[in-house]
């Protein structure tokens, strides 16, 4: 080891701590069995999810063909893939979760700042995962009892949720909150569910595609709508800046996972097997199906929970929505729950728990109105997607920086339980590490505010509001040069503002 025995043991005295939990504290070395296998089934497990699917067919409903978007998703996977390993190495070592880890760069009651905004995403991811499920068992019942569409109006305009979508989404979000209330260990039967028909019902669908659409010969044959390069390349930045954005909550917070790794070895060669592979080939399922489409009925159909409501038996469409319901309501729980419970408990370790952290969960999930996120593919890349990876960007490059470059991969584990040690900094804030980030973040305004329309497309020069469209490489980049310029003549276990 390259650390002494001391700072890879957690002392009895640090449990009385405000900042300790039974939540944050790391995992002991006894608990430490997840193997090479088990991280690549987490990745295949949360890989296959319907917003994957949706991700690979919003580049062709974008304008791409077939290879263009695989190869976009596939290259996106692979950058995202070494912020994912790095940060995943302090988990692995210390046995410590994101929120903890974090606390090393940020300070103390500085990591708040980082949880607060990963925890955010999140609840946005929970919130579009819970509409995707609602909706699906709204379908199901719109087949059998087509009324449910003609309910009366009962929201505002602005919120632009019909009366029937709306009931499914807080039955469907209820129920994720049940689980919550019951706790992760009763999610287990769910993902082995999962992990068994939604493959099934990926490939199904992917069979269908390809008998209704006359082979996969006319499907792949479809043109790209970009009529020049120029044209491509305009939408492949922004595009791959979002598919690198769809897994960037995840490269932050993976030591919430790796915490429990045997060994560095096994969630390195674990998560390299597990994504790139896993998100290229549903991203395929995806792409093909939509393709297929625009074969079979003109028109182009993105949504997987739409096209499943098209077909005329009502058992099977039936049991894609149970199956898509399902499959959803597991993937909810480990990917969009655990984490932000974490984040959440940061803000108050001995108040905030689990079960709490879910709830608050849930409650923004709902504010976030999630059936705006995704209404259409633009919004979903350009606006969520990219939006978000501008604000974690710069947080993952100051994690990086600080663990590998500052303090060249040693922490001092019981400091990061200590309300005065050595990352207290200045009243538990890192200043340095505050102000990287909002110079990381600045670059990225001028775009998300045209994005979003707030200005007109002459407020800013042209080349400033472009840099939007690499919001996370922007982001990642400036903020982890900025960190380092501060801190690289700084000792270790003397750093201060």
């Amino acid at each position: 080891m390259d650390t002494d025995s001391q700072d890879l043991v957690l002392k009895k005295e640090i449990e009385s701590s405000p900042l300790y939990s039974e939540d944050l504290a790391p995992v002991s070395q006894s608990n430490r069995t997840w193997g090479t296998w088990n991280y690549a089934a987490l990745w295949i497990s949360m890989s296959l999810c319907i917003p994957t699917y949706m991700l690979a067919s919003s580049l062709i409903e974008g304008g791409m063909n077939w290879w263009q978007s695989i190869l976009t998703i596939f290259i996106a996977n692979t950058v995202v893939l070494i912020p994912m390993i790095l940060n995943g190495r302090a988990g692995a070592k210390y046995g410590i979760p994101f929120p903890v880890f974090v606390r090393a760069s940020f300070g103390v009651k500085g990591a708040n700042i980082p949880a607060i905004l990963r925890a955010i995403v999140a609840c946005g991811w929970f919130g579009i995962q819970t509409w995707i499920g609602g909706f699906s068992i709204y379908q199901m019942i719109h087949v059998w009892y087509p009324g449910i569409a003609n309910l009366p109006h009962i929201f505002p305009a602005w919120v632009g949720l019909e009366t029937g979508p709306a009931i499914t989404f807080l039955l469907f979000w209820a129920l994720n909150m049940y689980v919550v209330y019951l706790g992760v260990d009763s999610i287990k039967k769910l993902l082995v569910f999962k992990a068994f028909f939604l493959p099934a019902a990926a490939v199904a669908l992917l069979f269908w595609a390809i008998n209704a659409g006359n082979g996969l010969g006319p499907i792949l044959a479809t043109p790209s709508k970009f009529a020049t390069s120029g044209e491509f390349w305009n939408f492949f930045f922004p595009a791959l800046t979002g598919m690198v954005g769809f897994w960037a909550t995840l490269s932050l917070n993976i030591p919430d996972f790796t915490r429990y790794a045997k060994s560095q070895k096994a969630q390195i060669l674990g998560q390299a097997i597990g994504l790139p592979p896993s998100m290229t080939l549903f991203a395929f399922i995806g792409v093909v199906v939509t393709s297929a489409t625009t074969i079979i009925y003109g028109t182009t159909i993105w949504d997987p929970v739409i096209l499943a409501g098209k077909f005329e038996n009502k058992i099977i469409v039936s049991v894609a929505m149970i199956c898509i319901a399902v499959s959803t309501l597991a993937t909810n729980i480990a990917a969009n729950i655990v984490s932000p419970a974490n984040d959440f408990a940061q803000l108050a370790p001995s108040k905030i728990d689990f079960r709490k952290g879910g709830y608050i969960t849930g409650v923004i999930g709902i504010l976030i109105l999630p059936w705006k996120l995704i209404a259409d593919p633009t919004g979903y890349i350009f606006t969520w997607l990219i939006a978000y990876s501008s604000l974690l960007g710069p947080v993952g490059g100051i994690m990086i920086v600080d663990y590998f470059f500052i303090r060249k991969q040693h922490l001092h584990l019981n400091e990061l339980y200590e309300v005065k040690g050595e990352y207290t900094y200045t009243n538990g804030y890192h200043v340095t590490a505050i102000i990287a980030l909002l110079i990381g973040i600045l670059p990225n305004i001028p775009g998300f505010l045209l994005a979003v329309k707030l200005v007109g497309n002459d407020t800013f020069p042209h080349w400033i509001s472009e840099l939007y469209h690499y919001a996370w490489f922007v982001g990642f980049i400036v903020s982890g040069i900025v960190y380092y310029v501060f801190m690289k003549n700084r000792v270790p276990g003397k750093i201060s503002n």
